[in-house]
């Protein structure tokens, strides 16, 4: 089952991105205090950012994070497809590609496209992303951070 994150969720929900961001899946951690933010930014009802639930056998199994956002590249909205992880005992069940559909179906009449990005090294989300239809888009991405 796939669903909205809830208050109750909370203290799985951070257990769950502190370990996405010490794993392969990214190029360096964040601190607490940021999830905290995405956590409260996310139940206050942000129109912009989203985060889904998974549960396998009535246990949280793992989430899924978009942020909303319109691309004049894309012709309207893209669906910005933040973060997945799956918790270590779930992986190889099809949560990953049951969310790729999830948000697919959830925005096939609003959004124009779905975007994400991966490390290098993590083929395994490659693997499953090219198997769900996406391609590479040859942009090297920069930022700048604001500090207030």
């Amino acid at each position: 089952m796939i669903r909205e994150l809830k208050e109750q969720d909370k203290e799985q929900f951070i257990s769950m991105v502190d370990a996405f961001y010490h794993s392969e899946a990214v190029l360096h951690s964040i601190p607490k205090e940021y999830i905290l933010n995405t956590f409260n930014e996310v139940i206050s009802g942000s129109p912009y950012a989203k985060v889904y639930i998974f549960e396998e056998q009535g246990e949280i199994a793992g989430y899924g994070q978009i942020s909303l956002t319109y691309s004049n590249e894309a012709g309207g909205m893209a669906v910005w497809i933040e973060e997945l992880y799956i918790l270590e005992k779930f992986r190889g069940l099809g949560l990953g590609s049951s969310f790729l559909n999830f948000i697919k179906e959830k925005y096939a009449s609003k959004a124009k496209r779905l975007r994400l990005e991966i490390c290098e090294s993590n083929k395994a989300a490659e693997k499953l992303y090219l198997r769900k239809g996406f391609t590479s888009l040859d942009y090297k991405q920069m930022l700048y951070d604001i500090n207030l």
